[in-house]
């Protein structure tokens, strides 16, 4: 049969903010629990190690289903996958939020994770409905979604914590999430856009049983050591499935990831470039609160509360929703390569800026706005470099791809600053804490990686933006548009 000409919303710009204001609230449940985590032992009567599940299960499970769902979306219908994932949202908050019991808030969590994939299906929808000269600057924000969500989740989390019951932050995103679906179904529409062929599930078993013993190796060695037979037999098997699995996609007609796309340098390069600047970003995310929130007495900490400590990221959220349109503005001006390399290096001296003035509140805060407001130029290139290497039938699994990256590189980030801050300790006021070269070696690693994400970038082909992803993709449009869609051809 034939593809519904379904039309773009009459009033598209609803259709982007829908789109960016369901990104923001998918990556907010990703940091939510964050605050709550040291009290989960006394709430809940979990382990310390079991209530840490509570990230790393999110992480799990948004890094296994977000380029899953990508595929699923470019072959089925990106707008009905994404309302699914919003469906997952609601059913993992409204499990932790009738439930005290660990094992039901990882399940709940688990299920929030998946959520992750709104994003790239967003941006996919995106590219195939919005008027061409709209395209740049409408991926930009909704990139960048995930970095405000990050920085608005914190604060918000803290504020809930502090003056209400700790479901509360659960049911609030429940309906947020209700809320979320019937804005999308009144104001986007679904794209007509279709991918070919079956869908390849030996493929999405491989991928994710390589990516689950990865990052379960990468995100518990910390815990179990990292010589253990755990991780070590984990990292083992990731190490023989990903061959296999990519042995078997390059024999598939419709592959789960097109690796030979992906081995393209301007694709291969800018995922790199991903996991780089994902590594970079979250550590900002990571240490800035723990940083404010340490006594006076280590000598460096602040000694700020939970709500403040959280409020110090709030800046950057902001920054990164204002500078989303200049990047587009330099992306369409001077490529998205060159906003990229401009991103990488403010990233890079961000963490300078940390790195020389950690005693000073407000300099702090300046220095983590700065990583922000670079991280923003980032994500909102990202996807404008992928789109302009794959053709439009996989965007939405190239875009899951490339955010799976940035997953990846921010589960390597937790990793190196738990094993910094664990291994670099003194005793300050009867209790031990990170000294502060700790955390000061983490500024010089993240600011390392943002150098080598700027390296890689360089080295991306081309400089201009593609007017190909413009202008190639209307006639990539109008011809899918006329292309007969066989379902489960």
């Amino acid at each position: 049969m034939t593809a519904p000409a379904t039309a773009a919303p009459d009033h598209p710009r609803f259709a982007v903010g829908v789109l960016a204001f369901c990104g923001v609230v998918v990556a907010v449940m990703q940091t939510i629990v964050v605050p709550l985590l040291p009290h989960v032992p006394a709430l809940t009567g979990a382990t310390p190690a079991a209530a840490s599940w509570l990230v790393t299960v999110t992480l799990l499970t948004g890094a296994v289903f977000t380029p899953v769902l990508g595929r699923v979306g470019d072959m089925y219908g990106k707008r009905r996958v994404l309302v699914a994932s919003l469906g997952v949202l609601v059913v993992g908050s409204v499990l932790c939020a009738v439930s005290s019991h660990i094992g039901v808030l990882i399940a709940g969590r688990a299920l929030q994770g998946a959520a992750i994939a709104v994003v790239p299906l967003g941006i996919s929808i995106l590219r195939d409905e919005l008027p061409p000269e709209r395209v740049l600057s409408a991926v930009a924000l909704m990139s960048s979604t995930l970095g405000i969500g990050a920085a608005v989740g914190l604060p918000v989390a803290a504020l809930v914590i502090e003056n209400f019951d700790w479901h509360t932050m659960f049911w609030v995103s429940g309906a947020i999430g209700v809320l979320d679906i019937v804005l999308v179904l009144r104001c986007v529409p679904e794209s007509p856009l279709r991918s070919r062929g079956r869908f390849d599930a030996i493929g999405a078993l491989g991928l994710s049983a390589a990516l689950v013993c990865l990052l379960l190796a990468v995100t518990q060695g910390g815990d179990w050591g990292w010589t253990s037979a755990r991780t070590l037999g984990l990292l083992a098997v990731a190490v023989v499935v990903a061959p296999l699995w990519g042995a078997y996609e390059l024999r598939r007609p419709t592959p789960m990831v097109d690796l030979r796309v992906s081995a393209r340098p301007a694709v291969l390069l800018t995922n790199v470039a991903a996991l780089l600047i994902g590594f970079a970003f979250y550590a900002n995310s990571l240490v800035t609160a723990q940083m404010v929130q340490e006594p006076k007495a280590t000598g460096y900490g602040l000694g700020a509360s939970l709500v403040v400590s959280g409020l110090c990221l709030l800046p950057g959220g902001l920054a990164m929703v204002a500078l989303s349109p200049v990047s587009a503005r330099i992306s369409a001006g001077r490529g998205p390569k060159t906003s990229l390399a401009l991103a990488a290096g403010i990233i890079a001296v961000g963490y300078v800026v940390r790195y020389f003035t950690s005693h000073s509140l407000w300099l702090i805060v300046a220095g983590a706005t700065v990583v922000a407001a670079g991280t923003a130029i980032a994500y909102s290139a990202l996807p404008a470099l992928v789109m302009s290497g794959v053709p439009v039938g996989e965007t939405g699994a190239a875009n899951g791809l490339n955010t799976l990256m940035r997953s990846i590189g921010q589960a390597f980030c937790s990793a190196t600053v738990a094993a910094v801050l664990a291994n670099m300790t003194f005793l300050a006021g009867g209790r031990t804490a990170p000294t502060l070269q700790a955390y000061q070696l983490v500024f010089l690693i993240a600011a390392g990686a943002a150098l080598l994400a700027l390296a890689v970038t360089l080295c991306l082909p081309g400089g201009r933006a593609d007017t190909g992803t413009v202008e190639g993709n209307r006639r990539s449009r109008n011809r899918t548009r006329a292309m007969p869609i066989q379902e489960g051809a």
